[in-house]
């Protein structure tokens, strides 16, 4: 029996490798029309695109690809054709497999017939990659990076800390009140010259000024110097000599990590934030209390500027982890926050919430009511978040910027009738 009404009567499955890659081809009714492996180079992107157009592949009506993952040159090469390519979770592919074989049987090629059978049998349940811009996928490489770049900044500096607090805590003690604690240039700048407490101690006031002007401080500098002066000088509990210079060689090199972290946040900021300001949308998302630049980026990394990509703001909301979910069964209800949800964008919008809090009013304004409500800390800011993000996706769709009395009207029109 032919099956008609399907948008395209040929799928694709690719079942991805380091060095190859099965291909599979099904038509409307399940009948598998090619099979093959290609290598992971341009001669076999050729092979496929060649087998593809043999199959009726073209510009008006490509054919769909499925495959395990998101990233990679030859999913970077399939999305530039423009044909959908759906990236598949690899635990749904497994229960898909287990629909065609009771034996449980697992090969590459199996798997890869799986996939094309998944976009023939439910493609509507799965989204494909978005059609963002070249510009976008630049920003996103450029700002998962530097969140990256961050991570590993935190995690070197906690290494270095559980360090110092073995051998020295007098530099623990010295940038304690610091906004940036041991990741700030003077405190780097001073363990890379003394990286053991015996060191340190002595260090003359006049060389603790120089160390400071190297690390880019401009005022204070002698009341600086004559305050870590004096903290150096206090009496430390001391490991023996030579465990505390070999300590002192170790923390030499965990410095280092630091100092290359640092180094490699500080650059790819720079660089996130000079490709976002090049972006259309990015006054739109500047315009929202709580976000920057680097900030922003992160945002329009996520969430991206294919228009087609949500369907709506409850979409946005559940991509972003902020709409809660709730499970009812019988006389059970309970609401849960999301767990499965972009955790890049989740992390941000929780950065984005927490300094609107400051930036706007009404925000202020709805968090306290949350917090009246019963909400903790974190499930208010959640909830300030989710709304932030149905008003950016109505921002976006439309070309209008924040504005506060149109986000928050029972704020602004209370402060209204106050000044009055």
């Amino acid at each position: 029996m032919e099956i008609t009404g399907l948008p395209t009567p040929v799928f694709c499955g690719v079942d991805w490798a380091e060095d190859h890659h099965d291909i599979a081809l099904v038509d409307a009714g399940g009948q598998q029309l090619a099979k093959m492996r290609i290598s992971d180079d341009a001669e076999g992107y050729a092979q496929l695109m060649a087998v593809l157009g043999e199959h009726g592949d073209n510009e008006a009506t490509p054919i769909p690809v499925a495959i395990e993952t998101s990233r990679g040159l030859l999913v970077a090469c399939l999305r530039a054709t423009g044909r959908p390519v759906f990236a598949i979770n690899p635990l749904a592919v497994a229960r898909y497999r287990d629909r065609h074989s009771v034996a449980r049987k697992k090969s590459d090629a199996v798997d890869a017939a799986a996939l094309a059978n998944i976009l023939r049998t439910d493609m509507a349940a799965h989204r494909p990659l978005p059609a963002d811009s070249e510009l976008v996928q630049a920003i996103a490489v450029l700002a998962r990076a530097q969140q990256d770049a961050v991570w590993a900044r935190g995690q070197a500096h906690n290494k270095l800390r559980s360090q110092l607090r073995e051998f020295y805590p007098a530099i623990i003690d010295a940038f304690a009140s610091h906004k940036h604690g041991l990741c700030s240039r003077e405190a780097r700048s001073i363990l890379a010259a003394a990286p053991t407490p015996t060191s340190a101690a002595k260090l003359t006031r006049r060389r603790l000024q120089s160390l400071l002007k190297q690390a880019g401080r401009i005022r204070g500098i002698q009341a600086e110097a004559e305050r870590l002066h004096d903290v150096f000088k206090r009496d430390y509990l001391h490991q023996l000599p030579q465990v505390e210079a070999a300590l002192g060689h170790q923390t030499s090199a965990l410095l280092r990590q630091l100092n290359t972290a640092c180094d490699n946040a500080g650059q790819l900021e720079e660089a996130a934030t000079q490709a976002f300001e090049k972006h259309p949308d990015a006054p739109v998302i500047r315009s929202f209390p709580g976000l920057a630049a680097l900030t922003g980026a992160r945002v329009l990394a996520e969430i991206g500027d294919d228009r087609t990509r949500f369907a709506n703001a409850g979409s946005l909301k559940a991509y972003a982890g902020s709409a809660p979910v709730t499970r009812a069964s019988g006389k059970s209800c309970k609401v849960m926050s999301r767990k499965v949800k972009n955790q890049r964008l989740a992390a941000v919008g929780y950065v984005w919430a927490f300094v609107s809090l400051t930036r706007s009013p009404g925000a202020r304004a709805h968090y306290d009511r949350r917090r009246a409500a019963g909400d903790r800390h974190v499930a208010a800011q959640r909830n300030l978040f989710n709304r932030f993000m149905g008003m950016l996706f109505h921002c976006l769709q439309n070309g209008h910027t924040y504005d506060e009395a149109i986000a928050f009207p029972q704020t602004s029109a209370s402060r209204t009738s106050a000044a009055a």
